[in-house]
């Protein structure tokens, strides 16, 4: 048995800091552990008091009978490290600190958990901060939460993994009113030993779990935490988290649009996304999707039965599912023959979707049929069951008549309950029903259930890239003609281009380029050139002479940098701007796509993709990526022949977006910024153009 495995299943628990008061914080887990029948050996440790509710106690670590798998260290952050030396000296597999003034407090909270590390030695640690663990199949209650004060725990197959000690009482509270079966609930707090990654590779192996739901604050360990979670996607366990921070403003000060548009929150939409983990994008999602998913049901396309015996709640649900991009199509000729033969008269209404079917509250009889019929139903990937006020008459029945039919498909089967009948939902969700309260509950649980259907993880780069030649790279911002250069190393083609210093030159470079070229400023200094009037398009070998003079006086009244050194470019034209970026923060190193041009910031049409971090380093993205990428984009019409025109060259801008990506990869932590804004992709065979760039080197 490993060291999370006696954590999480202990034979013995130690209580150190116990109080002989039930009503106290320090009273509760030996009661929870009585009251909830724990099978194992309770050790109070507490030198003051001889026992407690008729255990025996123990004046110290040292003096009990056995090593204990767990020690719940009850005392305060100035003495928990003294109990966690002494339980790491006994050989004890885990402690759980639940006390705070941590590093959550500052500088003197950073010593003491320091302390408390180099105490633990070897011994694994939960907390501190934390309020415990529940093991709710095993009836194991390591806890001083409150919430434990109920009779009975909701056992099922959800495991919850909290980063918040709170959201772990909140979770179990409202899953048991629900009907929601939960499996295990650990909250890992500041996380000094123990976390996310850690207890989400347990639970894709706990046989007990089937759905792992994570509150998230943050993801100390991308590393980890991908692995962790790719191993339940394989092990077929989906992994359901809410990230708070959404509000942040994640963007910092930068010269690119790339750092303005890539902010933290969109990287972990990024990381969420590579790893097959979907994003609750509300607190109740964070039960809702799992309740869904733990019914381990099959949803394989956006069809949507409604079987309604109340118009209104069903247009609630429908809408809601025809914003979320879901169908609800009519019932075809035999769906509605089979259901007609139910139900004769003009009170049923068989031709549109909802389909409302009267009495079937009242007919159990009805419901079944309706429901097998629509189950059967070529038509249908799913059935929405809108549970009216006549059901509350007879919850049991109707109850029984949706749960009946359950063994006749695999397709997934939810109840949405108009009135407020929190009794009538949790009957159905035990029945294997799911039943929310809310139409966008709905279609927040297809949606999940939708997503780990086609979650088809990339193939994991296995060659390491060859690095490329860079030569001496200076520091700081390179100049765009630099900046350009260097991506050619690496394989992106770039619009020809001359510098110039003198109109005379410019003109000469115009007629060598073609009949229309673009002109810019030089300069390491001004990054954003359009903005102090640094850019002039469509000039002539006539017209760039005079241009570049007035270029030049006008920047200086700007921005006061008179420039010396101008860009000639041939001119672009014919395809779509794209901007590709690089963008890095604590999780990572990222590739960003989107829709380009000077309004790439005001649209955000935007993608990313998180680099992997291997043994060897950075690795580029895979060429399935990149064109999962440019997929993603809701612009992706565009490049893929929208409405007759012309297909764009999509292959040649996979290539550039790999070797984009392995530019970031080899320079690592020395490219601090880099950015193609725009890079045209031209239609098919035509390939793609950066006409212009960004970097900035540490």
């Amino acid at each position: 048995m490993n060291a999370i495995q006696r954590l999480i299943t202990p034979r013995s628990v130690a209580v150190i800091g116990a109080s002989a008061d039930p009503a106290k914080t320090a009273g509760r887990p030996v009661s929870y552990l009585r009251k909830h029948g724990f099978s194992g050996a309770i050790y109070p440790v507490n030198p003051k008091v001889e026992s407690i509710d008729g255990l025996r106690c123990y004046a110290d670590v040292a003096s009990l009978p056995e090593v204990p798998d767990v020690g719940i260290v009850l005392l305060g952050a100035e003495r928990a490290h003294v109990a966690v030396r002494e339980l790491a000296a006994r050989g004890a597999g885990a402690a759980i600190v639940l006390a705070s003034g941590y590093t959550e407090t500052g500088a003197e909270g950073a010593r003491r958990q320091a302390e408390l590390i180099e105490a633990a030695g070897g011994m694994r640690l939960l907390g501190p901060n934390t309020i415990g663990l529940v093991n709710l199949t095993d009836n194991i209650p390591l806890s001083a939460s409150g919430a434990l004060e109920m009779d009975e725990f909701p056992a099922g197959s959800i495991g919850v993994v909290s980063q918040s000690g709170g959201i772990l009482g909140s979770l179990l509270s409202r899953a048991a009113a629900r009907g929601i079966g939960l499996s295990k609930l650990i909250s890992t707090s500041n996380e000094v030993d123990l976390e996310l990654a850690d207890f989400i590779d347990h639970l894709a192996e706990d046989p007990a779990t089937n759905v792992i739901a994570l509150y998230v604050e943050t993801v100390r360990d991308p590393a980890r935490f991908r692995a962790a979670c790719l191993k339940a996607a394989r092990l077929g366990k989906p992994v359901v988290a809410f990230k708070i921070g959404r509000s942040e403003a994640g963007a910092r000060a930068a010269v690119s649009h790339t750092g303005a548009m890539a902010g933290a929150d969109s990287m972990y939409d990024a990381l969420f996304r590579q790893v097959g983990v979907i994003r609750a994008q509300s607190f109740s999602d964070l039960l809702d999707v799992p309740a869904a998913l733990s019914a381990g049901r099959k949803l394989r396309g956006k069809r949507v039965a409604i079987l309604t015996s109340t118009g209104g709640a069903g247009t609630l649900v429908s809408d809601d599912l025809g914003v979320a991009g879901f169908e609800t199509p009519a019932p075809d000729a035999a769906t509605a023959d089979a259901l007609r033969a139910l139900q004769t008269g003009s009170e049923a209404v068989l031709d549109r979707n909802p389909i409302d079917v009267t009495l079937a509250g009242l007919r159990p009889d009805l419901l079944r049929g309706a429901i097998n019929a629509l189950l059967a139903s070529p038509s249908y990937d799913a059935l929405v069951i809108i549970v009216g006020s006549s059901s509350l008459a007879m919850p049991e029945l109707m109850a029984e008549a949706i749960h009946d039919c359950l063994p006749n498909s695999d397709k997934p089967v939810l109840a949405y309950v108009s009135p407020h009948a929190p009794e009538v939902g949790a009957l159905l969700t035990q029945r294997n029903v799911p039943a929310f309260t809310a139409a966008e509950s709905c279609t927040a649980a297809l949606a999940g259930m939708l997503r780990v259907q086609r979650f088809v993880p990339h193939e994991e780069n296995c060659a390491v890239a060859s690095p490329v030649e860079v030569g001496e790279l200076t520091s700081g911002s390179l100049d765009e003609a630099q900046a350009k250069q260097l991506f050619s190393r690496f394989g992106v083609p770039c619009a020809a281009e001359r510098v110039v210093v003198s109109p005379a030159e410019a003109e000469a470079v115009a007629r060598d380029l073609g009949e229309r070229v673009v002109l810019k400023i030089l300069s390491s200094e001004i990054t954003h050139k359009s903005d102090v009037g640094g850019v002039a398009i469509g000039l002539g070998s006539d017209t760039i002479g005079e241009r570049i003079s007035r270029m030049a006086t006008d920047v200086k009244a700007r921005c006061g940098v008179h420039p010396e050194r101008f860009l000639v470019q041939e001119m672009v034209s014919g395809g779509t701007e794209l901007i590709l970026g690089m963008h890095r923060d604590a999780l990572g190193t990222a590739i960003l796509l989107g829709m380009g041009g000077v309004t790439a910031e005001l649209f955000k049409d935007t993608t990313m993709r998180l680099l992997r971090q291997d043994a060897q380093g950075l690795q580029p993205l895979s060429r399935a990526e990149a064109l999962s990428m440019a997929q993603d984009l809701k612009t992706w019409p565009l490049l893929d022949g929208f409405r007759g025109r012309p297909k764009a060259d999509v292959e040649a801008l996979v290539d550039a977006i790999v070797a984009f990506s392995k530019l970031a990869a080899q320079l690592g932590e020395r490219l601090v910024e880099a950015e193609i804004n725009p890079i045209f992709v031209l239609p098919q065979g035509g390939g793609v153009r950066a006409a212009d760039g960004v970097v900035v080197l540490a």
